[in-house]
């Protein structure tokens, strides 16, 4: 989409729904190509932060917070990465005053 609200944004996040917010543009040439071959297909690389539509000839960068991509690349939600440090939070609580 060209727009997304930042609770539906972050609701997706959350869920592991990529929500690829792109410019206008870029929507108006995926849909041209669309209408020319229903079966046009998109793909998203998280890794670049890059989705292409071959058909269009289109290619465009999305942003998206460093913390929500890593946990996507990885298969966590926000329990699983909390998990994944858990020494670390443990070793700091004992070496932090209270």
């Amino acid at each position: 989409s060209s727009f997304f609200a930042d609770i539906f944004r972050n609701n997706c996040l959350n869920i592991g729904v990529l929500p690829v917010q792109v410019s206008a543009e870029f929507l108006t040439q995926v849909f041209e190509a669309i209408e020319q071959d229903p079966f046009s297909t998109l793909k998203v690389d998280l890794q670049n932060q890059k989705i292409m539509c071959e058909a269009a000839g289109a290619s465009e960068r999305f942003e998206i917070n460093s913390y929500k991509k890593n946990n996507l690349l990885n298969g966590y939600d926000d329990i699983d990465f909390l998990n994944n440090i858990k020494a670390d939070i443990q070793k700091f609580a004992s070496n932090t005053p209270l």
